[in-house]
């Protein structure tokens, strides 16, 4: 069997991967709080721990591979945005607009994160279905002497547990030095994090023993994880700004909650995102999401090509030049595999690239030498590992069908006229505009073809009429 080496957070080394059951690897990946659309940087851990699914599937069998991403649908940017709708004139009551928007924007996102070409994790649970399990996983820490009830909160004692800050390699003297924390006179240490929390009337709550309130945000992962995939499970992934406080938080309130679990052995994060060599901000007005770019005529396809560019390790920057090479890159393979059947293994050499702790970069070099070779059928095998050159994902790149013998006959003319004259004006005119146009033009030593491509645009010949 293929060994596959990841590094591990955790222990800031390259491992390698033993599952605790090769019959149930099982990964858990943080999904998205549901409020609004998801932008770029949300998708890349999406197409990070999607080609990790796919490598985990291939080596174990597709049988064998449980992942879970949740969604957050309770916390307090998704009521503050149905506030506002309300606030805007929308009649019905708070929760129902709630419901309605978490519904709509877990919608928005299956499509968008669909048309990046992600398989659906095996499970996604919603953070609403699984109120109980924190309720009776808070209610064991406060028996054991790690979390406390005061004035509706309750609260974990970080410094109950002695290995708080191993993930992010720091003390917990050295966080609040350096870190935001809320003082508030209902924790006994600024470091206390909360599990539940008071709601008033107008905001969703369920019933406690501490009364109508709400879980906080780090429980939630816990009680789904334990819930679906056991006090010990092979992976737990996310972005690097999760790993401080979200996974810290998460290691040490699981850990205290199932002392005799390992709760996830392997940590994998991705890095951050950025933009023409800047960080995504609204400020700067290079913040967009996936829709924005999807509404623009960028494929899905060709967004995953430039994420898997680079190694999930390393911050990624998204170039308006790298996609123009992404989609010219496709747009070659999709036209050598014509007619190939995704049959048979990937080769060889993708899987081990990938099985190097994802060396995304070096699979793709491995599809550009097949590509190269004129290998359709193992360049489509290969690809299709990686989520790529599927055969769902390609209407982008078919061309229009449409008749340019007229404009090829004009070229073929104007080409034997300069032959004889030596003045190639003419033809470099009619070869711009073609161009421009979105026309590939081929002159051979007899013929002139012309093929439209996906981007073809019939309005632009008419400057050569």
């Amino acid at each position: 069997m293929v060994e596959i080496r990841l590094h591990n957070t955790k222990t800031r080394t390259k491992e390698a991967f033993v599952p605790i059951d090769p019959t149930n690897v099982r990964m858990y990946v943080c999904g998205p709080t549901v409020y609004d659309r998801a932008h770029l940087g949300n998708a890349r851990p999406v197409v990070v721990f999607d080609t990790l699914f796919r490598l985990l599937r291939h080596v174990y069998g597709e049988g064998h591979v449980t992942y879970v991403r949740n969604f957050t649908d309770v916390d307090d940017k998704i009521n503050a945005r149905a506030a506002e709708m309300k606030a805007a004139g929308d009649p019905r009551e708070l929760e129902t607009i709630i419901r309605a928007l978490t519904d709509e924007t877990i919608a928005w996102y299956h499509a968008d994160m669909d048309a990046l070409g992600a398989l659906r994790p095996t499970l996604e649970p919603r953070a609403t279905e699984f109120i109980g399990q924190m309720i009776g996983m808070i209610e064991g820490l406060i028996t054991s002497g790690h979390a406390y009830a005061k004035d509706g909160h309750v609260l974990f004692r970080v410094r109950s547990y002695r290995d708080y800050g191993a993930l992010s390699g720091r003390s917990v003297d050295d966080m609040i030095a350096g870190a935001r924390v809320e003082v508030a006179p209902f924790k006994e240490d600024p470091m206390d994090f909360v599990l539940w929390k008071p709601s008033s009337d107008d905001l969703p709550g369920w019933d406690s023993p501490w009364g109508r309130g709400r879980p906080g945000w780090h429980i939630e992962c816990s009680a789904m994880s334990h819930e679906l995939l056991g006090e010990s499970f092979d992976i737990h992934g996310g972005g690097i700004d999760l790993q401080f406080p979200h996974h810290e938080n998460e290691i040490a309130q699981s850990a205290c909650a199932h002392p005799h679990g390992d709760f996830a052995r392997y940590w994998m994060h991705n890095e951050m995102l950025q933009v023409e060599g800047r960080k995504m901000s609204k400020s700067l007005g290079n913040f967009f999401t996936v829709r924005d770019l999807l509404d623009q005529g960028v494929p899905g396809e060709v967004i995953r090509f430039v994420m898997l560019s680079t190694h999930y390790s390393k911050p990624m920057d998204w170039t308006e030049k790298k996609r123009q090479e992404a989609e010219a890159t496709l747009r070659k393979w999709r036209g050598l595999i014509a007619g190939a059947e995704a049959v048979g293994e990937p080769a060889a050499e993708v899987v081990e690239a990938l099985s190097d702790d994802l060396n995304t970069a070096g699979a793709l070099a491995v599809l550009h030498r097949l590509a190269a070779s004129g290998d359709g059928a193992g360049l489509r095998a290969s690809a299709c590992l990686m989520g790529l050159l599927g055969a769902d994902q390609g209407g982008w790149a078919e061309a229009p069908t449409v008749d340019l013998s007229g404009f090829a006959e004009r070229l073929k003319n104007a080409r034997q006229a300069a032959m004889k004259t030596k003045d190639f004006s003419e033809v470099d005119r009619l070869k711009a505009g073609l161009v421009a146009a979105g026309v590939e033009v081929r002159i051979g030593r007899d013929a002139v073809d012309l093929v439209a491509g996906a981007q073809f645009d019939a309005a632009k010949l008419e400057a050569l009429t």
